[in-house]
């Protein structure tokens, strides 16, 4: 296994849509996912997708922390998973805002709004087709990493360009930086 170089913001790797994964049982992607692993630990991240370490293949994995899940119902802690070739359908209702950053785009973060539920179908790294629901957090994350499989980066979906900064003043300022968005859309 080995620590993967991270493209960052800037990289045409994360501007292009990503090819299918022909078979995701193959041993290159056992060892893509495995490396992957190693790199997303070190990273200390969430969530990573193929096109973030120059590989342009649908892939990603992610997991979903105890901490960071809200009292949303189907937003639940989940332990590290691989997605191959993902299919996504938002489920209707009014997005949701919330503060997003990427390993591609380090010491960063933004406000971003996204859909509050969705249905997530794809692959798993035994070569298993599967369907599941996920809210909240859980959500959130699939479709940021999805968005890296269709060259989509978080400053895209911005729909206040003012809401992004620097992780730690963001964290410093963040209800004053609230207030003052929330009077913005007012």
């Amino acid at each position: 296994m080995a620590i993967l170089k991270l493209a960052r913001m800037g990289h045409p790797v994360l501007l292009t849509r990503a090819d299918p994964v022909p078979d995701p049982t193959a041993p290159e992607i056992r060892r893509l996912l495995a490396d992957m692993i190693e790199t997303l630990d070190d990273a200390g991240g969430v969530g990573l997708a193929a096109p973030q370490v120059h590989v342009p293949l649908r892939l990603f994995i992610y997991k979903v922390p105890e901490r960071r899940v809200s009292t949303i119902e189907g937003d639940e802690p989940r332990a590290l998973s691989a997605v191959i070739n993902p299919e996504l359908t938002l489920i209707e209702g009014d997005p949701v805002e919330d503060w997003e950053g990427c390993l591609s785009i380090p010491g960063m973060t933004a406000l971003i709004p996204r859909a509050a539920r969705i249905i997530l179908t794809g692959t798993d790294a035994s070569g298993t087709e599967f369907t599941r629901q996920a809210a909240g957090f859980h959500a959130r994350v699939i479709q940021h990493e999805t968005d890296h499989l269709d060259g989509i980066l978080y400053p895209a979906r911005m729909t206040d360009m003012r809401m992004i900064g620097f992780a730690d003043e963001i964290t410093k300022f963040r209800e004053d930086i609230l207030a003052v968005h929330h009077n913005h859309t007012l």
